[in-house]
């Protein structure tokens, strides 16, 4: 069952990996990037473009997974 929904989370956010480098936490496209210290962006008040500003490697749509993620 764990396998099956592990399938179809990477399936639809395709950006979006479990990576053992930050003890198996989402990170972004494989980067060093985790979702939490996005969404941890946003919630403080940093608008998608201050976030692309200050993570210059990130695309868009990998903020919008990440939010979609943490959602």
């Amino acid at each position: 069952m764990a396998e099956a929904a592990r399938k179809i989370k990477t399936f639809v956010f395709s950006k979006i990996a479990l990576e053992m480098l930050f003890s198996f936490e989402a990170c972004i496209r494989g980067m060093r990037v985790t979702v939490g210290m996005v969404v941890g962006q946003i919630g403080a008040g940093h608008s998608v473009d201050e976030v692309l500003a200050d993570y210059p490697y990130l695309e868009r749509e990998d903020i919008m997974q990440a939010l979609r993620y943490a959602a």
